[in-house]
């Protein structure tokens, strides 16, 4: 009897190829989400700093000129504009990733699909080859017993 051969062999091979990419894209979309994170996590403690350093500079019986108040009024802009930017980034960047996840768990889906098809085709395949060697073993016995 011929050898098992699944005719969508190429097919699950180029499957698998494209469910790794995607697993590597969805793994460098949740580092590059947690990266966005960190840096947003760094800008608020920047920010809290500043803050810390101007109630510390202003504090009771200090005296405070305009050009400290603008100064840190500017810098506290500047972080906060910042800051929004940075989450505008992970935003996406959280967008991102649901895009990929999806993409992923589609191909997940296929591959699972066509192995299972793979599987019932062997199944078949072997239930096939165990008819056929009973039908020998059969042949055999019968050629047996009419020699007798």
């Amino acid at each position: 009897m011929k050898k098992f051969k699944f005719q969508l062999e190429t097919l699950l091979k180029v499957t698998k190829r494209k469910k790794d990419d995607a697993e590597m894209k969805f793994a460098e979309a949740s580092r590059k989400l947690e990266e966005c994170r960190a840096k947003l996590q760094i800008l608020l403690r920047e920010l809290q700093e500043g803050q810390e350093e101007f109630a510390e500079k202003t504090g009771e019986g200090k005296t405070v000129t305009v050009g400290i108040i603008m100064m840190y009024n500017s810098f506290f802009n500047w972080k906060r504009t910042q800051i929004e930017q940075q989450q505008d980034l992970i935003l996406k960047a959280t967008q991102d990733k649901q895009q990929k996840l999806k993409i992923l768990m589609k191909l997940m889906t296929y591959l699972k699909s066509i192995e299972q098809l793979k599987e019932k085709r062997l199944n078949e395949y072997n239930a096939e080859l165990l008819f056929e060697e009973q039908k020998m073993l059969d042949e055999i016995g019968l050629q047996l017993s009419m020699r007798k």
